[in-house]
């Protein structure tokens, strides 16, 4: 994937970036407690010999924290698994079109989805369950799947505001990601290779 040259939508843009920001912050120190929650439950478990009891628990609910804020952040980045290959033989137009129907009905699914989820929660909430560990409210394990879909939604929405303009060659498969398999890693080491090939003749 490649990023597109201009930030189209102002507005949208600096929400979407800041989104983007807090997404990044509260997946990469998901990860880190979870790793480091894990370490240290083995380290008490075979060094002492007493395993850390919410450990389990704390993991369980960190991971649903990345996998529904992972949505959002795969669908801004455009890396979420597609099969296109009906579509990848399709005029540019076509597929431009299909990527604006495609994106607007999954926005409208996945706010959907958010919706029924968010009455789960309020159920859950108002029943005044806890975890059983860290005695914490269940609700809040459950909030973030609201979370998640939500801005899964809001990211196909402008997926499909994106590809509004026919005007522009580019199919985007994401507010900023124009519809490409090349990835940046090989193309940089192939024109590093032909860079050296070049200074060696």
């Amino acid at each position: 994937m490649q990023s597109g040259t201009a930030t189209p939508f102002g507005f949208l843009g600096k929400i979407d970036a800041v989104i983007g920001r807090i997404e990044v912050w509260i997946l990469g120190w998901g990860i880190i407690l979870m790793a480091a929650n894990t370490i240290a439950n083995v380290f008490g478990r075979y060094v002492f010999n007493q395993s850390i009891y919410f450990s389990e628990e704390l993991n369980e609910f960190l991971i649903v924290i990345v996998t529904f804020m992972g949505l959002g952040y795969a669908t801004r980045k455009g890396i979420h698994i597609r099969m296109s290959a009906i579509y990848d033989a399709l005029p540019i137009k076509i597929r431009k079109g299909l990527m604006l129907v495609i994106a607007a009905t999954t926005a409208i699914v996945m706010a959907v989805l958010a919706w029924y989820a968010l009455e789960y929660v309020q159920k859950v909430a108002s029943r005044g369950r806890i975890t059983p560990a860290l005695q914490l409210p269940l609700y809040l394990t459950y909030v973030w799947v609201v979370v998640g879909l939500s801005l899964a939604s809001f990211q196909y929405l402008l997926t499909a505001i994106r590809n509004l303009n026919f005007a522009e060659e580019e199919v985007y498969v994401s507010y900023l990601e124009v519809d490409s398999y090349e990835d940046p890693e090989t193309a940089a080491a192939i024109q590093r290779y032909e860079e050296s090939t070049e200074a060696d003749k």
